[in-house]
């Protein structure tokens, strides 16, 4: 059965993985997670949403893998999620160019 999201008809990875990416706070929890594990309530402090927020999206990132809970030290990114970082990395220094480009 294809799962259907946002902006796609079919539902196909990349699309899903998009969709994920695209709700809001998704991208700032997996970059506060890019160094060492977080609890909670630091990682709502760091990124200043609610907590039903917060929960919603670690939910949603557990469900696919990115995000693991380890009750010793709290959230931190699964092999899946450090992947998914090294790819962000390249745009994160072009984006850098970019800016300084825009003025």
């Amino acid at each position: 059965m294809v799962k259907r999201v946002r902006g796609s008809q079919t539902g196909r990875p990349i699309m899903r993985l998009l969709d994920l990416l695209g709700r809001r706070w998704t991208l700032r929890i997996v970059w506060e997670l890019r160094e060492e594990p977080k609890r909670f309530r630091d990682l709502q402090d760091l990124i200043g949403a609610s907590p039903t927020i917060v929960n919603t999206r670690l939910a949603e990132l557990r469900e696919a893998k990115l995000v693991e809970l380890d009750e010793a030290v709290g959230y931190r990114l699964t092999a899946l999620g450090k992947e998914l970082l090294l790819l962000f990395l390249p745009l994160h220094t072009w984006s850098e160019k970019w800016a300084k480009a825009l003025g």
